[in-house]
């Protein structure tokens, strides 16, 4: 019987010293592929940087990324790199909007980094599509322009005409890669209110509007042959914000099964992980956002996202995520204890997470920073950060729940 015991407990060991993405026996196919992406890291900041209108990698401030950075990121621990791609300013005109060469093959060279370094990649169409509704200084600056789509059907198809002609160029160029590569087809589009917008008093139409073009750049997709037949492939709902999400997107229809998943972005609450405003986060926190936005209420989102999608097996992944850096030691606790039972929750509810980092070092709003974008190292306390959230992704001890965090959260200052 001792020895029996013995054993057991080196069984149970040894499943706990196994990362999370192994454990994916029992869980329906897309929903497993989807384990394996495990914690991620944006590629935030570079070839989604832009001015006057035309994408630039290091117009934002960071370096150009180098294959020393992937490989960093796989000796880090991280599983997938999503790598935001704004194309506008590389497109030619109608009829063929033809990808600029140069640019086309700069966004396959970084991407072949993650394949070398043996991680999985995300690729989009990211910053093209923002509505300028609230500054109209800006009208028809981003070529998606959900509002105008909205209100004039000739706006729409055209609009769907140069995204059917991108996402054929980008879908070609990439027809021959396997599972390693994911496609997004689109990230936060909106009319830029950040919200429901003008939504609540249009009848819908930019809902229904969005969930055609996700459904275009499908069909495009699968079109192009290849591997491209059963790529996987990420579909955003509106402004990829969660509730929003549930309740307007529509999964479009798939010639090949179990092929979909959905992106989804959460910095809740936001006054709190990505502005500063506040700098304790939780039961015990006493700076706290004041509607009380805690542990129970995070999740709660991923409570219905796992009803409305993962349940389904129809796989979710939060493809930003981040809580931003503080400059004193208390604040920093509870980044650390907000980033360690999120990631758990997440890991839980079986969501893939993608850690936003755009390179920006100090501290405070926007101070999503975590690794240099050319070498890979580490900024400040980077290297516990990332351990923490990798950690709560893969350990499967038994005694390891969210209950254990909660237990020794940080006290207030």
């Amino acid at each position: 019987m001792k020895l029996i015991r013995s054993i057991a407990s080196a069984v149970v060991l040894a499943l706990a010293a196994l990362p999370a993405m192994a454990q994916t026996a029992n869980l329906p196919e897309a929903v497993a592929y989807a384990q394996t992406m495990g914690v991620g890291w944006n590629l935030g900041n570079n070839l989604d940087a832009h001015i006057d209108g035309v994408s630039v990698e290091t117009g934002w401030g960071n370096p150009a990324a180098t294959q020393k950075l992937f490989n960093n990121l796989k000796k880090a621990g991280f599983g997938c790199v999503r790598i935001p791609v704004t194309w506008m300013g590389h497109i030619g005109p109608a009829p063929a909007y033809h990808i600029e060469k140069a640019w086309l093959d700069r966004v396959a060279e970084v991407a072949s980094y993650a394949k070398k370094a043996g991680l999985k990649a995300i690729i989009n169409v990211h910053h093209d599509g923002f509505g300028a509704e609230t500054d109209p200084a800006r009208q028809g600056y981003f070529w998606l322009d959900l509002p105008a789509a909205a209100k004039d059907e000739k706006v729409n198809t055209e609009i769907k005409q140069k995204l059917a002609m991108v996402w054929m160029q980008i879908a070609t160029r990439f027809q021959n890669e396997g599972d390693w590569l994911i496609f997004e087809t689109l990230n936060e589009i909106q009319d830029g209110k950040w919200g429901g917008g003008a939504n609540n008093t249009d009848g819908g139409h930019q809902y229904r509007v969005l969930n055609e073009w996700n459904q275009l750049c499908v069909d495009v997709i699968r079109s192009t042959g290849g591997q491209n037949a059963s790529r996987y492939i990420g579909i955003p709902g509106y402004v990829a914000q969660p509730g929003l999400t549930i309740k307007y997107l529509a999964i479009p229809e798939d010639e090949v099964p179990n092929r979909l998943m959905v992106a989804v972005h959460i910095y809740d609450p936001w006054d709190y992980a990505g502005s500063a405003k506040y700098s304790e986060w939780g039961h015990t926190g006493k700076d706290v956002v004041p509607d009380k936005a805690g542990e129970k209420e995070y999740t709660a989102i991923l409570d219905a996202l796992y009803t409305r999608f993962v349940r389904r097996g129809i796989p979710v992944y939060l493809g930003e995520y981040g809580c931003v850096h503080r400059n004193n030691a208390k604040a920093e606790e509870f980044r650390k204890y907000y980033l360690e039972y999120t990631c758990k929750a997440l890991r839980d509810h079986k969501m893939p997470v993608i850690v936003w980092d755009n390179g920006k070092r100090a501290y405070g709003e926007e101070a999503f920073g975590l690794m240099t974008h050319d070498d890979g190292k580490f900024i400040s306390n980077s290297a516990e950060i990332v351990k923490i959230m990798i950690d709560a992704w893969n350990n499967n001890d038994p005694a390891y729940t969210l209950q254990s965090i909660w237990d020794r959260a940080p006290e207030a200052k």
